[in-house]
């Protein structure tokens, strides 16, 4: 069996030229990245922002497992469906964090008969939008340390500085360190943190900016530390928007690749779902909803994480509104779910079925909350019994909503004509009324109790002393109206990893809130979520490796 990376070095790409031109897109409104990848122009995006939108479909997931659900395979083998169809849709993704990519979750291209291409370029550096954003992150707190040691004229309070630097890799020793030891021309001694790149406040923000205007002015509120009076300081106080932005003005820009099928697909922006918003970029959504009657775009993660940032965050601040909702699950993930060892996921377990398919339904519900219609897609395994199968269609169809075997993975598009026919229909219906789960002007500590109630399924919240002073400071410094993104484990609908299923009966652990104010929202760290990834002890790094034509293997 030929293996993902094996199946995208043997198709035979389309120029980047080609694709475009299936949209109306000149080489002259094209930045090119070699011959098969290209940003979209500043003036084609201009251009593109008046006319007519095509529909929204977002793709989300039940909780991941270590048995895979596979829904960027789905999102992929979906676009490739609807072009099979003869419909004119835009895939709309996420581009891969370096830190997964050589951990253990891997790429983000999607798997099978089901990828985006070319898959090496993806994975890895792309067009160079993640340095872009690790290097605007980091001249910051350059220039921040910088205006301390010429005196610092803002009076910041060196014990109360909240910039962290970034780096997008999986490196648990850059959490907490200590900088500026040595001679007094090397800076002041004070503790410091990393996170990774895509937990960054700047990743949030350019996702979020709707145009380069919007994005200075966003980095401009971006609080960095607060001073002796507690005031906060921002980085448009320290004078380093500017020169932020010009590292910026390129990766704003959304990039457009294709599928193994040449299929559209734009990629743009990363943000962890389960540590950030998880959203890719407004900027990409709205140009492919301009550019094709259906944008398919995905969120991170399960949809208590990915799915409610992207309605709760992404819609609010944008004006986005979602015609239908894709909800990828397996046999295998609710067999896991259900209490079913790793290794015995292949066979036949109606029994585990029943008790793991209620994490299932719990997502189905809270995506019908919203206001939005919903079809789960069944990613097919050759392990799934016709018992198994009607049993979860049989569950749908109580909940409410449509479910269609996805064979993508197998098949490309050909394995999702069904599913697409059904995501088609869902979205033409006209029965979307979509709604945030909270109003804007709800106190910050409701905010957080209606996700997690609501969403989550907890009995209630646990705030620590130090996150309850938070909020209250939050709220006084004028920014109780934003929106909350909660970040938690992806493995559970609660903050504790090992309780899969539905779980009851819980509360929500918060122990840390801090306002991300150019972003645009409070965020909330629950459990032991950590915003620095670490590696494994057999991370997918030793396993890469390139031979002596420069061909990569190992990477998936």
């Amino acid at each position: 069996m030929k293996t993902d990376i094996e199946i995208a070095q043997e198709c035979k790409m389309e120029p980047i030229t080609a694709v475009a031109e299936k949209l109306g897109i000149g080489e002259d409104d094209l930045d090119l990245y070699g011959k098969y990848k290209a940003k979209l122009s500043t003036e084609c995006l201009s251009r593109l922002k008046g006319g007519k939108d095509g529909k929204l479909i977002l793709v989300t997931a039940i909780n991941p497992t270590p048995a895979g659900e596979g829904k960027t395979t789905v999102t992929v083998g979906l676009g490739q469906a609807f072009d099979k169809l003869g419909k004119k849709a835009v895939i709309a993704l996420r581009e891969p964090s370096l830190g997964p990519c050589f951990g253990i979750k891997g790429g983000a291209a999607g798997g099978g008969m089901a990828q985006v291409v070319p898959m090496e370029d993806l994975n890895l550096h792309f067009t160079g939008d993640f340095h872009a954003i690790t290097s605007a992150n980091n001249l910051l707190a350059a220039l921040l340390d910088n205006h301390i040691q010429q005196g610092n004229e803002k009076r910041i309070d060196t014990r109360n500085i909240v910039w962290k630097r970034c780096l997008d890799m999986n490196d648990r020793s850059l959490r907490n360190i200590v900088v500026g030891l040595g001679k007094k021309s090397d800076g002041f001694v004070r503790e410091d943190h990393f996170v990774i790149t895509v937990a960054s406040e700047i990743m949030a923000v350019l996702c979020l900016a709707e145009d380069l205007k919007d994005l200075k002015a966003r980095l401009s509120r971006i609080i960095v530390a607060y001073d002796l009076d507690g005031a906060p300081v921002t980085a448009g106080d320290i004078g380093a928007v500017g020169s932020m932005c010009a590292l910026l003005k390129d990766a704003i820009r959304p990039n457009l690749i294709q599928t193994l099928e040449h299929t559209p697909a734009i990629v743009h922006g990363g943000p962890f779902a389960n540590i950030a918003h998880g959203c890719n970029s407004v900027i990409a959504t709205r140009t492919a909803l301009k550019l094709a009657d259906y944008c398919i775009t995905e969120a991170g993660f399960g949809a208590d994480l990915g799915a409610e940032k992207f309605f709760d965050i992404k819609c609010r601040q944008s004006g986005l509104r979602p015609d239908a909702v894709v909800l990828v699950a397996t046999v295998r993930a609710l067999k896991y779910n259900g209490g079913v060892p790793k290794t015995e996921l292949g066979t036949e377990n109606l029994d585990a079925l029943k008790a793991g398919i209620e994490n299932l339904g719990k997502h189905i519900e809270n995506i019908q909350s919203y206001g939005v219609p919903v079809v789960v897609a069944l990613n097919n395994f050759i392990s799934d019994t016709d018992a198994e199968v009607a049993f979860v269609e049989q569950y749908c169809r109580e909940k409410n909503c449509t479910m269609r075997v996805a064979k993508v993975w197998e098949k490309g598009g050909e394995g999702g004509m069904d599913l697409a026919e059904a995501v088609i229909e869902a979205a033409e219906s006209g029965k979307a009324d979509f709604h945030p789960a909270y109003p804007d002007d709800l106190g910050l500590k409701e905010k957080i109790e209606t996700v997690a109630t609501k969403i989550y399924g907890a009995s209630g919240v646990d705030l620590s002393s130090d996150a309850a002073k938070q909020l209250a400071k939050i709220e006084e410094l004028g920014f109780g109206k934003l929106p909350i993104c909660i970040a938690k484990t992806q493995y559970s609908l609660s903050d504790d990893p090992s309780l899969l299923g539905r779980p009851a009966d819980f509360k929500l652990h918060v122990r840390e809130v801090y306002v991300s104010a150019g972003a645009g929202f409070v965020v909330v760290l629950t459990g032991s979520i950590m915003t620095m990834p670490g590696l494994s002890k057999s991370p997918a790094a030793y396993r890469i490796d390139v031979d002596d034509d420069g061909k990569i293997t190992g990477l998936f």
